[in-house]
């Protein structure tokens, strides 16, 4: 009980604090009405390409005119992002394995392999030859290129999902356990990409992929797929192959698919032509989609560093109706009505008290699908990417209550990780202990646009030791998991927002701290991602 006051009560210090010296106080109540909204039937789950988006996006840009930002570029709010829609045709395609003798290897659309056209047009022709290429990674800073040697133009290069295992000699080789983004299968489509591949397939394992098989062909067999609509954006062909059906594809073209994968563990080995190749024509159809990411901003005061910004982030869509019977409007309340709402409390009481530098409150389109709306800001930014200090991303708030914690997974990478732990003792907390990032959690969440780009970024997450009902708590955060994108990801007016309001409040202060450093953070010396910034100074 005495460990539960003095919790209580520092974190009410740290806010009477924060209200004595005039800073922003993210207030609980307009954060819960417009999270209650958001999730709303209304919206019909605020899908991509679907009406309840139309309404998301009027809503926003209201709001952020209603909360006083300005603008970011001329005078809209609003900054459109085309998106194609792409449905693969199967049962009208006569895309096939070929094995080098001419005969067709079976493989079923579904149960055996999937694919989509990542290049916006209906239909491809393939007469390609299979290459497998091991991981499909370029890396020089590892000493690694599985492109060595070999020219894979207007082939179909075969893929390892994940990295290079880590080894006894080596075990810290590509972050030794943990995910890099060379790991991530959209690395491995921008790499088939920048080696001019007619198209990728991806081999799936359980123990690679981390979900099964029925993950892959539920998401690629049937429904609509979206990717940015530059026709030229990746390859033809994009897709995936289970593992026994990858099996027989490789034995049908005279080699053995575990053999080679042994030999991949290496960084000496050499891309393999396979005997077979792909043939026929591949059908889809394939639809164009404008969205918008809202931005509004709160001018610097200061007349030179107020050309530099501080972004706060937030996917606004979510998974939208699906389905003809029952319930079929997928609300995601938590993912991500919860990060909506809270930049817009936070802009309220943002403009109250401008800082040094501009603050630019973003919600981001189409996360769900890959990031896209971020991706199509970063491809076009509404503010100069190398004088933007660093980019804060809310997805998914804590919607259980209050805790002595704070997720900053990923700040380490940059000095963002000092400047939270400042901000999070400021308030009487401290940042959660990192866990090691094994699914690549760093790169699934639209920080890592701007990430890539340069920009420091991370996603500020809810923490784990909770004030109140420690046992409740972490069964109630526990019991969500089954709730994540399905229908039942509804808002309940008996939340307890103390923990979002908190997650939000110390967002706004770190950003804060940011917008009047005297410099801009830097990300830590050898860090990938930091390349691209030093490249963007040059």
């Amino acid at each position: 009980m005495q460990k539960l006051f003095s919790s209580l009560a520092l974190t009410a210090l740290a806010f009477s604090a924060q209200a004595a010296t005039g800073s922003p106080i993210v207030q609980e109540a307009p954060l819960r009405a417009h999270l209650a909204f958001l999730s709303n039937d209304l919206l019909e789950g605020r899908g991509t390409g679907q009406r309840g988006a139309d309404l998301t996006v009027a809503y926003l840009e209201t709001q952020a005119q209603m909360a006083g930002l300005q603008p970011v570029r001329g005078n809209s709010y609003r900054q459109s992002v085309q998106i194609a829609g792409v449905k693969s045709l199967p049962q009208d395609s006569s895309l096939q394995a070929v094995a080098g003798g001419g005969k067709a290897v079976p493989l079923a659309f579904g149960p055996d392999w999937v694919w989509a056209t990542g290049y916006s047009v209906a239909a491809h022709t393939f007469d390609a030859p299979l290459v497998f290429v091991g991981y499909g990674i370029t890396a020089p800073e590892e000493g690694w290129n599985d492109f060595k040697g070999v020219d894979v133009k207007n082939k179909i290069v075969v893929m390892m999902v994940n990295d290079p295992q880590p080894t006894a000699a080596e075990p810290n080789r590509f972050a030794g356990k943990a995910l890099t983004y060379y790991g991530r299968w959209t690395y491995k489509f921008e790499e088939a990409k920048r080696q001019g591949a007619a198209g990728v397939l991806l081999i799936h394992t359980k123990p690679s992929a981390s979900y099964d098989w029925s993950v892959v062909q539920n998401s690629w067999s049937g429904s609509e797929r979206f990717q940015l609509a530059d026709r030229t954006a990746g390859t033809p062909l994009q897709g995936w192959v289970a593992e026994d059906a990858a099996r027989r594809l490789f034995a049908a073209g005279g080699q053995d698919l575990d053999a080679l994968r042994a030999q991949a563990e290496s960084k000496d080995f050499k891309a393999v032509a396979l005997n077979a190749k792909l043939s026929g024509e591949m059908k889809s159809i394939v639809r164009k989609v404008e969205q918008f990411n809202i931005a509004g901003m709160v001018p610097g005061t200061d007349p030179t560093l107020k050309e530099e910004a501080v972004i706060y982030s937030g996917h606004w869509d979510h998974l939208g109706k699906q389905g003809d019977t029952g319930d079929t409007i997928y609300n995601g309340a938590v993912d991500n009505a919860s990060g909506t709402a809270g930049l817009l409390a936070m802009a309220q009481e943002a403009v109250k008290k401008p800082a040094k530098r501009t603050q630019i409150f973003l919600w981001v389109a189409a996360e769900e699908q890959g990031l896209l709306g971020s991706a199509a800001y970063a491809a076009d930014p509404l503010w100069p990417l190398n004088k933007t200090a660093a980019a804060l991303n809310l997805d998914s708030l804590n919607f259980v209550g209050a805790t002595h914690d704070i997720g900053a997974q990923g700040s380490e990478r940059t000095e963002l990780g000092a400047m939270a732990a400042t901000v999070a003792k400021s308030m009487g907390m401290h940042i959660a202990q990192a866990r090691p990032d094994l699914a690549g959690g760093y790169f699934r969440s639209d920080h890592f646009s701007f990430a890539k780009a340069g920009v420091p970024a991370f996603s500020i997450n809810g923490g784990r030791e909770y004030i109140k009902d420690v046992e409740k708590s972490k069964a109630k955060a526990a019991a969500y998991g089954p709730r994540y994108h399905q229908v039942t990801d509804e808002y309940d007016a008996s939340w307890d927002l103390s923990g979002m309001t908190q997650q939000a409040q110390f967002t706004l202060n770190l950003g804060l701290a940011v917008a009047n450093a005297a410099k801009m953070p830097a990300w830590k010396a050898g860090d990938a991602f930091g390349k691209a910034r030093e490249q963007a100074a040059k």
